[in-house]
Parts: C-alpha cells; structure tokens; sequence
C-alpha cells in the first residue's frame, strides 16, 4: 500500500494512452479474471485498448471528465465519468464509466482522489461487478447505493449492478 502523499491525479494527455490501457488490462485481470474469458487480458486485448486511448486522447473530443493518478511519474490507476450513453433506461444524468487502481495502490487514497475528481460530489449512477464487495464498499462509503437493475456482460459470467447516489 502506497502513502496518500505518493501521488497525485491530473488530466491525461495523449503521451498517457498507453499507460492507461496497461492500467485497464492488469486491473481487469486482478478483479475480473475468474469472470472473463482470457482474451479480455491478452496482448490483442491490450493493443486494441492502446489503440482505444491513443485515439480518444488524440482526438478533438477528449473526455473532460477523465483523471489519472500518478505515482512516482508512473500512472497507477484513471477515472473517467460523463453522459450516460450505454444504459437504455439512466437514472442520473451522469456516470461513472471507470475507476481502475492498480492493486497495489489500493487503500492509497489515490481512489478516493479520482471520484472526486471526474464526479466533484455530483449525483451518479455506476455499473459495478456484482462480485466485488471491495468495490461495493467504495462505493456505499461515498453514498451509493444499488437501485436494483442488473445486466449481464455478453458473452461472460460477469454480472453487474447499477449504483446510485
């Protein structure tokens, strides 16, 4: 576990994507690994991801609501919220897409640092794994709550459950 002090949260820039893929890839592979298929981790995987980010940080419409955290010039986990895009039926006008933290760095604060930073106290709505109680508690710390909608992941064991706040 790292000292709150070791790091700090900034926006990326286009010099950061692949970084943030290799934070997305190794994060999915700790918490999501006995629920998703190999190929969501492998280098394809990772290279499709790269591209993702290379393409959204080097485009004309970068997300404004998107933080990394840095440690020791090294990006350790990133946040991204917005406009609900991919829920048929939103209950908030903003949400959570991603809050991925390198294992190592939980329990650092640098967490805690990117939700506030891409949410700013907002109301919000998340999609989480129904398996991670790590990331449920998060969550309920910072006034979420499940509301009840569920959806599954095509082509996986991976459930998830819409938090509120």
């Amino acid at each position: 576990m790292r000292e709150a002090s070791e790091f700090h949260v900034r926006a990326p820039g286009p010099a950061d994507a692949d970084a943030i893929a290799r934070v997305l890839i190794v994060t999915w592979r700790a918490t999501y690994g006995h629920l998703l298929p190999s190929s969501f981790f492998d280098d394809d995987a990772l290279e499709q991801r790269t591209a993702m980010w290379r393409s959204m940080l080097n485009g004309p419409r970068r997300p404004p609501r998107l933080r990394v955290a840095e440690a020791h010039g090294e990006i350790v986990g990133f946040a991204s919220a917005g406009i609900p895009i991919d829920d048929e039926d939103p209950v908030r006008d903003l949400q959570l897409y991603t809050l991925y933290l390198l294992p190592e760095h939980h329990g650092s604060g640098a967490g805690q640092a990117l939700l506030d930073a891409v949410l700013a106290g907002d109301r919000a709505q998340l999609w989480v794994a129904e398996d991670n109680p790590r990331a449920h508690s998060f969550y309920r710390r910072n006034g979420f709550l499940p509301d009840g909608a569920e959806k599954n992941y095509p082509g996986t064991a991976l459930v998830e459950v819409r938090f509120v706040r």
